[in-house]
């Protein structure tokens, strides 16, 4: 390579050049982690509660409360799949729920936090999709 002052308009050019290589690169390595995600959000899976608290129930507004809490659900008998939750936070339903369990379901799902199971699914599916 030759030595061209900074300021030159091929200096410049060279610059965008290789800027844009790089820009085509991260495209390139992104695309297929997003189709990972993708895939991974349908299998991915939301226990309600988590294990740390199995045996809790539910109340309607998804904090967890004791077993046979009047007015609080039961857990569901398997995890939601990320798919079902993605459906659920978008105005449809648990399966095998009615409308007070899934609605109680998914307020406790919308507080889970990093550490606790079914975060890391929870959190994927808040990602935007290009």
């Amino acid at each position: 390579m030759t030595d061209v002052p900074p300021e030159s308009p091929n200096a410049t050019r060279r610059r965008a050049l290789m800027l844009g290589a790089a820009g085509a690169a991260a495209v390139v390595s992104i695309r297929p982690a997003l189709a990972a995600t993708t895939a991974s959000i349908s299998t991915c899976e939301i226990p309600v509660p988590d294990p740390g608290r199995a045996g809790s129930y539910i109340a309607a507004d998804g904090t967890t409360v004791p077993a046979r809490t009047p007015g609080a659900f039961a857990p569901p008998g398997r995890p939601f799949k990320g798919e079902e939750v993605k459906t659920a936070l978008a105005g449809g339903q648990l399966p095998g729920t009615n409308y007070q369990q899934s609605r109680a379901y998914t307020n406790y799902i919308r507080r889970l936090q990093s550490g606790t199971s079914g975060f890391t699914c929870f959190a994927s599916l808040q990602m935007p999709r290009g």
